[in-house]
């Protein structure tokens, strides 16, 4: 598995959050620039950055925490709102850190998390990134195939190796066959924790209705939220849909967007170099409206 150094040297800690701990790691010093995770079987912070960390670490504090329900935090999330369960939780963990602001970058469901903490506490999120974030439904259909598979990955016979491969090198990645089966065994093994298993993070709603709760496109807010954005997206994404980086700037004030050609869902670790270059540039721009304090 390609993980650099620094990834190994991070400081690490718990973080009491109400009733829940969130297990957080962070390297580097600077404005703070907090890295959240997707929602997929056996997703953890460092692993879905794993590419990302180090040259981000060399200009900001970085902070990559296990979201609420996955790896070594505290499990169980509303399926009744998750995102803003989510987003509740992060914005928690910020206020325990003493941290006033923070640029937020967000992967797929740790995308959709970061978009409702700007939309719940705006002047709590600096400058936004946004890479095939969930939520933004562009046609008023039921999920892609890749989401479904995601979302019944615990349903039917049970979380399976053959499952998790053919969703992560089928649905994950545009060359599935560049995934090292290291990152598979990994992404399973943590996807059986008995604990996981209990309460998976993520489970398909019944129905349409329920995917409107879910859906940003119906915010209203997001038409007045002026954090400047920039929304990465894979032009061959098959768990969430491409068409939603138009939709998101149509929608959003200061919303930039750059379209990833031969590239799945997972952009910051298919594209990481481009990735890398282009998310420092855009958090290099922190004018006065949007600059990210690391402590108050």
């Amino acid at each position: 598995m390609d993980v650099p150094s620094i990834t190994h040297l991070m400081s690490q800690r718990t973080v009491q959050v109400g009733a829940r701990q969130i297990f957080l790691k962070e390297a580097g010093d600077g404005p703070v620039v907090l890295m959240l995770h997707g929602g997929g079987p056996g997703a953890s912070g460092v692993s879905n950055y794993s590419r990302n960390i180090e040259a981000l670490a060399r200009h900001f504090r970085v902070l990559v925490p296990d979201m609420p329900g996955y790896g070594n935090s505290t499990k169980g999330v509303d399926r009744g709102d998750p995102f803003g369960d989510l987003a509740s939780g992060m914005l928690g963990m910020l206020n325990a850190l003493d941290i006033e602001c923070a640029h937020v970058i967000g992967n797929s469901l740790g995308g959709a998390c970061a978009l409702r903490m700007a939309l719940d506490r705006p002047k709590a999120v600096g400058r936004l990134v946004l890479m095939g974030p969930g939520g933004v439904n562009t046609t008023r259909q039921l999920p892609t195939p890749g989401l479904k598979r995601l979302l019944n990955y615990y349903k039917g016979e049970g979380p399976t190796l053959q499952k998790l491969a053919t969703f992560i090198r089928g649905d994950l990645t545009y060359d599935g066959s560049l995934v090292p089966e290291e990152v598979i065994q990994e992404r399973f093994l943590s996807s059986i924790d008995p604990e996981v298993v209990a309460s998976p993070p993520l489970l398909g709603p019944k129905g349409i209705p329920q995917f409107r709760k879910i859906d940003f496109t119906r915010d209203p807010r997001l038409t007045s939220l002026r954090n400047p954005t920039l929304v990465l997206w894979g032009t061959e994404d098959k768990v969430n849909r491409p068409s939603g980086a138009r939709s998101l700037q149509r929608r959003l004030p200061n919303c930039d967007v750059y379209l990833f050609s031969k590239t799945g869902h997972w952009v910051q670790w298919e594209r990481a170099n481009e990735f890398n270059a282009v998310v420092l540039a855009f958090l290099a721009q922190d004018g006065s409206e949007a600059r990210a304090s690391q402590t108050r």
